[in-house]
């Protein structure tokens, strides 16, 4: 079996079996490159079947000199898959990465916005000129429903369920979830589409993408992150702020108002409730208040 093949069953693999989003698969089909890339460079003729964890030590000691350890973590995991996946299509019997250690590192906290500081961001926007109200209902949709920057920019209107206080995201894998949303959120919404959106001249095959560029498409992540940067520097903020920063905060701010870890975890789509638990690191009164809510000796 060669390289190219196997990353091309590989990648279906990823997309069929485990239903992941065309950016994961682009990541784990970006670690197994980079094997294959030093491969090439050093003039070795292992195959995806013969390469042994000796080969992989090698490439993973040399990465390790341009790479910091969480990167060098990532793609020991994304190969560790690969390798897995070919035990599972009985291509081989072991991993050669089973006794290859990942590097120690510490769990990377979240950055997380206090309400003050997403009140000055958001009244930064200037709301006389046209797209100010639709970046305003953006932001109100980030932080208010905690959704991904992939999430908000695929929102259809159809997914929009206010009379039931809901709206329905796509997640990670085309995992579909309700979440709540609340009437401030709702209003602002309504402006946009009110006012700005019913007078766009919408492209064919956008007309249920409810937030829109000038020309009538879907907004992309980068102009997402492009908004927010401008109103971080606007308002003079020493803080590195992105999408996920708010959905962060929508998951720190509920935690901190008593909301418990298994609600959060629905709202956010965490597959496993050990994603959402690092909200507890970021927040230990909250630990305080339920020992002294619920222990017997308080």
């Amino acid at each position: 079996m060669k390289w190219q093949q196997a990353l091309k069953d590989y990648q279906l693999y990823l997309k069929i079996e485990r239903g992941l989003s065309k950016n994961s698969i682009d990541n784990y089909v970006l670690d197994v490159t980079k094997l294959i890339a030093y491969l090439e460079a050093n003039s070795m003729t292992s195959s995806p079947i013969t390469i042994e964890s000796q080969t992989i030590q090698q490439f993973i000691y040399e990465i390790a000199k341009v790479v910091n350890a969480r990167s060098q973590s990532r793609i020991i995991s994304g190969l560790r898959s690969f390798f897995n996946y070919l035990i599972f299509e009985d291509y081989r019997t072991s991993n050669p990465l089973e006794l290859i250690e990942s590097p120690k590192i510490g769990r990377k906290l979240p950055d997380t916005l206090s309400e003050d500081e997403i009140d000055s961001i958001i009244k930064a926007i200037d709301l006389s000129k046209p797209e100010g109200e639709r970046n305003r209902a953006i932001l109100e949709t980030l932080y208010g429903c905690g959704l991904r920057v992939s999430e908000l920019i695929n929102l259809k209107i159809s997914d929009l369920f206010f009379d039931e206080g809901f709206i329905k995201v796509t997640g990670k894998g085309d995992k579909q979830r309700f979440v709540p949303i609340v009437d401030v959120t709702q209003k602002y919404i309504n402006i946009y589409r009110r006012d700005i959106r019913n007078h766009l001249n919408i492209q064919a095959g956008f007309e249920d993408t409810l937030f829109l560029n000038r020309r009538g498409k879907q907004l992309t992540r980068a102009m997402i992150f492009t908004i927010i940067k401008q109103l971080v520097e606007k308002i003079g903020l020493k803080k590195k702020v992105s999408p996920h920063t708010f959905r962060h905060s929508f998951a720190t701010h509920l935690l901190k108002n008593d909301a418990d870890l298994r609600s959060i975890q629905l709202m956010l789509g965490h597959e496993s409730i050990t994603t959402t638990e690092i909200y507890v690191h970021l927040d230990k009164s909250h630990l305080t208040k339920v020992v002294e809510k619920y222990h017997p000796r308080k």
